[in-house]
């Protein structure tokens, strides 16, 4: 996104190092095994197509090199009836989410909610796992990332108190890798590693 670019670049003015530029998920312009890792926050939302979001890990494995890691993020399957509906009560400002949301939790398509609102993609985790393997790359981890924790309505006051924050890092630290609940947070991250043998 030009607005991205634009920010990390008044960001990092006269840090040397630091090269950003627009481009396509699906096509990147970086040579092959290129970099020691790749983080990829924020495609796989927006790609609405299962291949396309294979192509855009498939690019990724390609620029990564050999044993070199990509971290990929996803919404969860379950994000729009847990954090939206749930935590954030969307059906307030947006009642026609009440008409969708068995269809969002059956297909993974979000659809946008207002004028100009972003459509995306959630995941099951294995569909993460399952994409992520089709593009070559090994799943080494994929876990929850925020935890149960994130839909209390008081987790600034407890992660402001040593014991509340202790246990509540506890808690996820605890679950985030168990297949059954990984998909209860709103976003997963899958590791994926570029074989060594890979060309």
């Amino acid at each position: 996104m030009p607005l991205h670019v634009e920010q990390v670049t008044a960001a990092t003015a006269g840090v040397t190092g630091i090269h950003t530029a627009v481009g396509d998920a699906r096509d990147l312009d970086l040579p092959d095994a290129s970099v020691d890792a790749v983080l990829l926050l924020g495609p796989l939302y927006h790609l609405v197509d299962r291949a396309e979001r294979v192509a855009a890990l498939r690019e990724r494995a390609r620029i990564v090199r050999p044993g070199g890691a990509v971290f990929a993020a996803a919404i969860s399957r379950w994000a729009a009836r847990i954090d939206g509906m749930l935590r954030e009560r969307i059906y307030l400002k947006h009642p026609a989410v009440l008409g969708l949301i068995d269809r969002i939790d059956l297909t993974g398509m979000l659809p946008p909610l207002q004028e100009g609102g972003f459509s995306a993609f959630c995941h099951r985790p294995g569909e993460l796992r399952d994409e992520m393997t089709e593009a070559a790359l090994t799943v080494t981890d994929l876990v929850s990332v925020e935890g149960p924790a994130f839909i209390l309505g008081d987790l600034d006051a407890r992660m402001a108190d040593p014991a509340d924050r202790s246990v509540a890092l506890e808690v996820a630290r605890a679950i985030e890798r168990v297949p059954e609940l990984a998909g209860f947070g709103p976003h997963l991250i899958a590791t994926g590693i570029r074989s060594l043998a890979s060309p």
